[in-house]
């Protein structure tokens, strides 16, 4: 069995009306890296997923899942 790990990242960006570039640059990371992420092409170091955590101000379950393929 294989597991994906999705986020929530785009939703939540777009509910809170800020754009990749804004957030990219309050993150200290690229435009491209949020996008990937977005996209499901890049799962975001430990480090990241926390700060995208305290960014949002949300738990875990909230911005990130696994669906099992």
């Amino acid at each position: 069995m294989r597991m994906q790990v999705n986020n929530k990242v785009r939703e939540m960006r777009q509910a809170r009306h800020i754009t990749q570039v804004k957030m990219a640059e309050e993150l200290g990371i690229t435009r491209q890296t949020i996008n990937a992420i977005e996209k499901g092409r890049y799962n975001p170091s430990l480090e990241l997923a926390f700060r995208l955590l305290a960014y949002f101000d949300v738990p875990f379950e909230q911005l990130f899942y696994i669906e099992e393929e």
